[in-house]
């Protein structure tokens, strides 16, 4: 155990000092690289000399309950406020402007925004004290990023939280018909396969507790109508759920599974539903009697 303890406090020496970890140089270009899961914010801080791009800090953080509901751009907005807050003692500091890295292009565009929401425009005030430039950063570049923002830790069940979150228990209904459906799909088959030879697929994963297949952190629903249309009957027509319209079953569903399609099912199967019609409030005022107008009798 003794020697255990030793080699575990060697390893972790090694990984928190140079070259792992380098002191900030204000005279050096800066990067900031950021990302944001469904769970999670992370961050890293490097500099660029001679010897190529030396990092200076690594740094995560949960989201909030309320943060959860973020849009996907929102959440990255928030990553990029969240990192330039955390280390704001180096960046002010800096000679020259630093450069921010981001997987959406959204984000490129975002300061120069005339529309804003409220929340968006504080953000817009804070990142105002900074200067910085905004870079687009495919996803398949920012491995370090994703790596921290992706921790089992944040979120161990990961994408197989949708069974949690639903009025129904939909965990056996994931598993066993994913498991019943997974080799009569050709795509998916191929892509376990790839995973399975240590291939790199972009944004794809293993889920490794119910060995799902995962498209950025959502489970992978095979291409069968048949249980598609399950977990729609289930999200949709159960009483807990309410019976939502089309945009906010998709909303929904997309957070946590995915399928190609998705979009024109859903659409298809609320349209056609006839309890939408049979539950839906109505919001507006009783309409008045139809009546012709009286003639006039002038001009």
């Amino acid at each position: 155990m003794r020697k255990l303890l030793v080699s575990f406090k060697i390893l972790k020496e090694e990984f928190s000092t140079a070259p792992i970890l380098s002191h900030s140089n204000p005279s050096l270009p800066h990067i900031v690289e950021t990302d944001a899961s469904n769970y999670a914010l992370s961050a890293v801080l490097s500099q660029v000399n001679y010897s190529g791009k030396n990092h200076i800090a690594f740094d995560s953080f949960k989201l909030l309950p309320a943060e959860l509901d973020y849009e996907i751009h929102d959440k990255e907005l928030l990553g990029m406020v969240w990192a330039l807050k955390r280390w704001r003692a180096f960046l002010h500091s800096l000679s020259n402007s630093f450069e921010v890295l981001a997987e959406h292009s959204f984000l490129q565009y975002f300061v120069p925004s005339k529309v804003l929401t409220c929340c968006q425009a504080r953000w817009a005030e804070l990142l105002s004290e900074f200067n910085f430039t905004i870079t687009y950063c495919q996803g398949r570049l920012a491995t370090l990023p994703d790596s921290l923002s992706r921790r089992e830790n944040v979120y161990p069940e990961r994408g197989v939280d949708f069974i949690s979150r639903n009025p129904q228990n939909l965990h056996q209904v994931i598993k066993q018909d994913t498991q019943k459906y997974v080799w009569k799909d050709t795509y998916y088959k191929e892509i376990l396969k790839q995973l399975a030879r240590g291939e790199s697929a972009t944004d794809y994963s293993i889920e490794p507790q119910a060995k799902l297949l995962l498209f950025k952190d959502r489970v992978v629903i095979p291409r069968n109508e048949e249980i598609q249309l399950n977990i729609l009957q289930k999200c949709h027509d159960s009483p807990l759920a309410g019976h939502p319209g089309q945009e906010k079953i998709l909303k929904l569903i997309k957070r946590d599974v995915y399928w190609a399609g998705m979009k024109q099912l859903i659409k298809d199967y609320v349209s056609s539903s006839q309890q939408v019609s049979r539950n839906k409030n109505i919001n507006h005022k009783k309409f008045g009697v139809l009546k012709p107008l009286k003639t006039p009798s002038r001009p």
